[in-house]
């Protein structure tokens, strides 16, 4: 597995500081996240789920702990939209450049807004995907939200 992603390679260009974790991704898990926390042997809420979304029809990008739900009501109103729905799988792998379960919200095809939970940043750090399945990177949540430009907001239900 390579550990130089397009998402590594963005957070290198933004000088922040972080580390690579490696797992065995299970195709069959039914929450990718929760799967990525038992394999790094780590509490599920401080693994980030990075979710495409659409508010008001435009792409948005939601990282929240991965033991968690994002409220489309909240998230529409983190973005000042009026509704808020999931982007489908291939809607979003088409959007980001990256396959379900190995999509990051570092080094997008296209760079979109983004907003990660504000119950993220109460940790010293966290896990977001590295750009692949089975990558893993470990970084300060504030930032993870520098280099992505993020709003930091309550989204969970």
């Amino acid at each position: 597995m390579s550990k130089s992603t397009r998402a590594t390679q963005a957070l290198q260009k933004a000088g922040v500081a972080f580390e690579t974790l490696t797992y065995d991704y299970d195709p069959d898990a039914d929450r990718i996240g929760i799967q990525a926390a038992e394999a790094i042997g780590v509490s599920p809420s401080i693994v980030l789920k990075t979710l495409m979304a659409e508010v008001d029809g435009k792409a948005v990008c939601a990282v929240v702990p991965s033991d968690r739900e994002v409220s489309m009501k909240k998230l529409a109103a983190a973005f000042k939209g009026k509704s808020a729905n999931m982007m489908k799988p291939a809607q979003a792998e088409k959007a980001t450049g990256y396959v379900v379960g190995g999509i990051s919200a570092f080094g997008q095809k296209k760079t979109v807004p983004t907003v990660i939970e504000a119950e993220a940043m109460e940790h010293a750090f966290i896990f977001m995907n590295g750009g692949q399945r089975g990558l893993q990177v470990k970084l300060a949540p504030q930032d993870a939200a520098r280099a992505i430009d993020s709003i930091v907001a309550p989204v969970v239900a």
